[in-house]
């Protein structure tokens, strides 16, 4: 049922970046719209563990550098039936963490120091297998796709205000409005909706995986108020990559909240 509400909420997204186009600059601007939408999905299908990490600022680490941390992930990995994943530690005090990769041969997992800090050993490995199911259930690809998707409705509604209700322009001054004011607007909230889909099915398997759910139940008890209180600048500038994470980095953006499993 989950897959099948993400798969509709992905052509939701699809369908709204169409539309924003469609109101900017008629069937062409669709087309458009169109065309940018299957480049950038390409883009990031390969180059979503690379752009995620390097935005946030990961740094990779080995077993020599951080050994309880790789030693955790591979135990985790066996248990879930993966390949090793490559493991990043992000330098910020905000408790967090995220998986990313285009499949679970070309992955990586990343938490920063802040909830490293925090948390019991027992409460790091019930997120990291959290994490790790995002990535045995291939959600880290189908939340790229949605967030290069979101940004590019974004990036269309900047375009837009250099439009003045043409000729080209399908619904003149409304379309225009419509399409840089509310398609962002419905982009975040359906991009929300399915990262919160996949967080549902990553919350049951990763308590599968580190065979304690309880170990993860307790620590999103502990992250989710602290990351709120602590303002993470990578996610604040780059916003589009917040769902990535097991908790919302955004300190404003509290409508995230009702989406929260």
């Amino acid at each position: 049922m989950n897959l099948i509400k993400t798969g509709m909420l992905l052509a939701a997204l699809t369908a709204l970046f169409l539309t924003a186009g469609f109101l900017l600059g008629g069937v062409a601007g669709a087309m458009i719209a169109l065309v940018i939408a299957l480049g950038m999905n390409a883009y990031a299908f390969w180059n979503s563990d690379t752009l995620a990490l390097r935005t946030h600022g990961a740094r990779p680490v080995t077993r020599a550098s951080a050994p309880e941390l790789v030693n955790m992930v591979e135990e985790l990995a066996r248990n879930a039936e993966l390949p090793m994943p490559a493991v990043y530690v992000i330098d910020t005090p905000q408790p967090n963490a995220f998986a990313t990769g285009r499949s679970p041969d070309k992955a990586a997992v990343a938490a920063t120091t802040g909830i490293m800090q925090m948390l019991t050993r027992e409460e790091l490995a019930g997120v990291m297998a959290h994490e790790l199911a995002h990535i045995k259930n291939r959600d880290t690809l189908i939340m790229t796709v949605s967030a290069t998707v979101a940004g590019a409705i974004s990036m269309l509604a900047q375009f837009g205000m250099f439009f003045r209700g043409g000729r080209n322009n399908a619904m003149g001054i409304v379309g225009m409005l419509l399409a840089v004011f509310l398609a962002p607007m419905a982009a975040a909230m359906i991009q929300t909706m399915i990262s919160r889909t996949r967080e549902y099915s990553a919350d049951r398997l990763g308590g599968e995986i580190c065979r304690n759910p309880m170990w993860l139940a307790s620590a999103l008890s502990k992250i989710s108020g602290g990351a709120g209180r602590v303002e993470m600048a990578s996610a604040e500038k780059n916003p589009a990559s917040a769902h990535l994470f097991i908790v919302n980095p955004l300190s404003g953006a509290r409508f995230a909240n009702l989406f929260s499993t």
